[in-house]
């Protein structure tokens, strides 16, 4: 596993490669992600309605451009606009923070990577970032990127944490191989806080081919139950075809709650996933 260190240099450079988090991407007319529109004028970035010009009002704020019109001074107002909170958690469980190759990036180390340099693009937009369960209030800028680099390697126990009091976006990572159902009553208290979440499911080339043949033995890090196969590859097509349907539930329950599923293997690029990140999170912004 990489410590805290590692993963926050490899982020930067991950982060460096993508354009900055902005609805521009999506709807040219939406705030940026973060940028919630509050429907009512207030401080924001966002043209929402001309009105009157009233006495109390700085001469600065009249818009002249849209009172030449007329005979009337017209003060141009903006839409009341907040910050959003992002929270990231990455399954502790020791079976994620394992790769089939030594030179390959473990599973959890890649699901580092690629949040934290979702997470940094999004403290630099403005939006407030932590991590689920950690404790910590969520923050912006570079001390809340270390802070969130280092509560992603933090083990905090098996057990799945408890959503927020605040509204919040989710981001999961994990390699997702536990039944569907376990992980539909894990997710569904956050579920029903928010239907802004993002499932990051990142697996071995390995685990998705099943290149083993003859005598193996089968058994998941950081547990005691093992199989053994007399010849492997006479179960490959009946595995390939529960694992295609294991994830295909997946989505369906990610869509299920309003949520976005993003895959990735550690045999390709982070800059894939990363990007699919960063479509997905702004998918959500399109919608405030």
């Amino acid at each position: 596993m990489m410590d805290a260190a590692t993963i926050r240099a490899e982020a930067e450079v991950l982060a460096r490669s993508l354009p900055g988090v902005s609805l521009n991407a999506r709807a040219a007319d939406t705030a940026h992600l973060g940028a919630a529109g509050r429907k009512r004028a207030g401080t924001g970035e966002q043209f929402w309605q001309y009105r009157h010009y009233a006495q109390e009002d700085a001469a600065q704020r009249v818009d002249w451009r849209r009172s030449a019109r007329g005979d009337e001074l017209y003060v141009r107002e903006t839409e009341l606009e907040t910050a959003r909170t992002v929270l990231f958690w990455c399954d502790p469980h020791k079976g994620f923070d394992w790769a089939g190759e030594p030179a390959r990036l473990h599973k959890a180390d890649a699901a580092r990577i690629v949040m934290l340099a979702a997470g940094l693009l999004l403290s630099k937009a403005g939006e407030r970032i932590g991590a689920l369960g950690s404790g910590r209030t969520p923050g912006f800028g570079k001390a809340a990127g270390d802070k969130l680099a280092e509560d992603l390697v933090s083990r905090r126990g098996e057990n799945f944490p408890p959503p927020p009091k605040s509204q919040s976006i989710f981001v999961i990572a994990s390699d997702f191989y536990d039944p569907v159902e376990v992980w539909r009553d894990r997710l569904a208290p956050l579920a029903a806080k928010s239907k802004e979440g993002v499932l990051l499911a990142v697996n071995d080339p390995m685990e998705a081919s099943f290149p083993w043949k003859g005598r193996v033995r089968f058994s998941r890090p950081g547990g005691n139950l093992f199989r053994i196969f007399g010849r492997a590859e006479t179960i490959r097509e009946e595995y390939l075809e529960r694992y295609q349907a294991h994830f295909e539930a997946l989505e369906t329950m990610a869509a299920g709650m309003g949520w976005q599923l993003v895959r990735h293997s550690t045999g390709e690029p982070l800059q894939r996933a990363a990007a699919a990140m960063k479509q997905s999170l702004e998918l959500f912004g399109a919608r405030l």
